[in-house]
């Protein structure tokens, strides 16, 4: 790539990635598409994008299955696009097959997903596409991350991705000019990519949230990437070099901030909020008196959580984290559009075995200011902070040392003394399995994953149930002293 030497501008590829549901930047990145289209002309300019542009944490997201995200790209012109797992994992796959096989009208590019009844590829969804602009031929493939645990739950089977670009780019390497792969991997898997497949010309990527101010060059690959939620869009030019019959490339991320939303993403937008605001207005049950939730101490929508993990994953000790819930619920009617403002997070129940010492060094870690206010990112998570720990199943015994920081002196699990060295059954969050707040929860083993419910299902149900309601309210913590003053 020589970024100093002149030469004519065939194409310019614009790529925006795990958008999020960040709805507003998306229809600020249509105006930036838009832009180019009236200066450079549709013909020269390529629109794609590389998966995460979905994220059910939003309302008009999780109220039309996801229908608000296809419109926005399609009011941007996006000529393809890759699934990311916010797509692939969250909305189970006949909402997938709804929202992609009779409404969309650009290609949806996965190489390494199949069916696994028979391994074949559902119509809506292809390997790679090719597209002409200026007098360029170029192929586009699509992969995205390999969650095989989560996906073979939901009936998918989700292949090595560096070996299904191989195996596409063989085939369309010699019909192509430029061969781009839309990667929903991750940065160090890009990088591995470039390093390992020779003929990919160009990586766009994603998921890992990486940007790329100046593309990285590895071999005769490019790498680009534009960060997050759409407060940037990437932009490669694209030349030629006819005497070695070569792609060039020069690249940038620009910032969308300074653009105007575009008119049509708006009223979309607008549309959509209103008919989620119907659609989640369902009443789900109707609360005698509220019910509490707060992040730093027990209290009973947590612990009525905690309670509807052990019973929906058959454990037993349900542990969760108070951070999940936003808020409590007051007195009247509960909504289905309440529960999501309360619990947006796409996260699912799962079973594991823990140790009791595992158990006791979270349950430790729970009582420090530093875990409960902990602010977490990714990982499902669409909470603020961490939270204390509530549990079920358990009661937990703590008192103020001479330093006036408290300390577990004793746990029970079904009125026996928790030993460290036995295992236990133990329903909690997937989260937790990835490695994330209170680490000792990642080391078990055995682990059942529960989709496609997410944790807001479970407590639809427990909120039907007027004795877990009150069983809620009984202490799981009994703290004895006082904090220093």
């Amino acid at each position: 790539m020589n970024e100093t030497q002149d030469w004519t501008i065939e194409a310019i590829l614009l790529h925006s990635n795990d958008i999020h549901s960040r709805l507003e930047h998306a229809a600020k990145i249509a105006t930036v598409i838009a832009e180019h289209r009236r200066t450079y002309g549709s013909d020269r300019v390529l629109a794609v994008d590389i998966g995460d542009h979905m994220d059910r944490m939003r309302v008009e997201t999780e109220g039309s299955d996801g229908l608000i995200n296809i419109e926005l790209l399609h009011i941007a012109g996006c000529e393809a696009a890759t699934l990311g797992n916010n797509e692939g994992l969250t909305f189970e796959p006949r909402l997938l097959e709804a929202a992609y096989r009779d409404r969309v009208k650009f290609p949806v590019l996965v190489a390494n997903m199949f069916r696994t009844s028979d391994h074949e590829r559902p119509e809506w969804l292809s390997p790679s596409t090719v597209v002409r602009k200026g007098k360029l031929r170029i192929g586009i493939i699509g992969v995205t991350a390999r969650y095989t645990d989560f996906y073979t739950l939901l009936g998918w089977d989700v292949t090595d991705p560096i070996d299904a670009v191989r195996m596409e780019a063989a085939e369309l390497r010699p019909h192509v000019d430029v061969l781009v792969v839309l990667s929903h991997l991750g940065l160090p898997f890009d990088r591995r990519m470039a390093e390992q497949l020779e003929g990919i010309d160009l990586i766009l990527g994603g998921h890992t949230h990486h940007l790329l101010e100046e593309p990285l060059v590895i071999g005769s690959t490019t790498i680009c990437a534009a960060g997050k939620f759409g407060d940037w869009v990437g932009r490669v030019e694209i030349g030629w070099d006819e005497a070695a019959s070569k792609p060039l490339f020069r690249a940038e991320c620009v910032p969308t901030a300074a653009y105007e939303e575009h008119p049509d993403a708006v009223a979309a937008i607008a549309k959509y909020r209103e008919l989620a605001s119907e659609r989640l207005g369902r009443v789900i049950t109707r609360l005698e008196m509220p019910i509490l939730s707060r992040e730093d101490q027990e209290s009973q929508l947590p612990n009525l959580l905690a309670a509807g993990i052990r019973r929906w994953t058959n454990a037993d000790i349900g542990i969760t984290n108070n951070g999940q819930l936003l808020s409590g619920l007051p007195l009247g009617d509960v909504t289905a559009g309440d529960l999501h403002a309360i619990c947006p997070s796409p996260i699912n129940p799962c079973r594991l075995k823990l140790l009791g010492t595992h158990i006791r060094e979270a349950l430790q870690q729970s009582l420090r200011d530093e875990y409960i206010t902990m602010p977490i990112r990714g990982f499902g998570f669409r909470g603020n902070v961490l939270g204390t720990l509530a549990v079920d199943g358990m009661s937990v015994e703590a008192e103020y040392d001479r330093q006036g920081q408290l300390q577990l002196a004793a746990i029970y699990v079904d009125g026996d003394p928790l030993v460290d060295d036995r295992e236990y059954s133990v329903g909690t969050l997937d989260m937790f399995t990835f490695g994330v707040g209170y680490l000792s929860l990642k080391q078990g083993s055995d682990i059942h994953y529960f989709l496609p419910e997410f944790i807001r299902d479970v407590l639809a149900e427990e909120l039907q149930n007027p004795a877990a309601i009150t069983a809620a309210s009984h202490a799981r913590f009994v703290i004895r002293g006082r904090a220093a003053t």
